[in-house]
């Protein structure tokens, strides 16, 4: 059952997240799903023990959306600065 949540909330969280940082265009629902998820792990690692927030696991909560969102964004941003570098060009 965890494995269904995982994938909706993933892909709802990183097609928010993909808006936010303006990267929807290059972005399929499958890289959208992988941002989610690893957006979430990311903001319960990081984000959750700071703002005392559950991540998806204990519960679908606004607040374990927010936290995943906020890992999602902070991954989405990490990679377009490397990529960045990388091309200096853009």
């Amino acid at each position: 059952m965890y494995i269904i949540v995982w994938l909706i909330m993933g892909g709802l969280v990183g097609w928010v997240a993909s808006m936010i940082m303006g990267t929807n265009a290059q972005q399929g629902i499958i890289l959208n799903i992988v941002v989610g998820i690893v957006g979430a792990v990311i903001g319960g690692w990081l984000i959750s023990p700071l703002l005392g927030a559950g991540s998806i696991n204990e519960g679908i909560t606004l607040m374990s959306f927010i936290v995943s969102l906020i890992g999602a964004v902070i991954l989405l941003a990490i990679v377009g600065f490397f990529q960045r570098s990388r091309n200096p060009t853009h």
